[in-house]
């Protein structure tokens, strides 16, 4: 019985990766790409969100400083 011989490894390995960038680039074909006007929009968005939230945050530790504020004149 003859013995089957394994590849290099280097061969293996190279193998594997050439494998790895030609699934990748054939899954990227499949994506698909948002147009400009999208991309502004979606950043658009995403700036009006942070702003508004983080006027709650801002309101909120003002609240709360007021209160804490309070709680402490009346305790003195």
């Amino acid at each position: 019985m003859a013995e089957v011989k394994k590849e290099n490894w280097f061969k293996r390995t190279w193998g594997k990766v050439k494998k790895y960038f030609r699934e990748l680039r054939s899954e990227l074909k499949k994506v698909v790409w948002p147009t400009p006007r999208q991309v502004l929009k979606n950043t658009a968005i995403v700036l009006g969100c942070v702003i508004c939230v983080g006027i709650f945050i801002w309101l909120f530790d003002f609240v709360a400083q007021f209160g804490i504020d309070a709680l402490i004149s009346a305790v003195h």
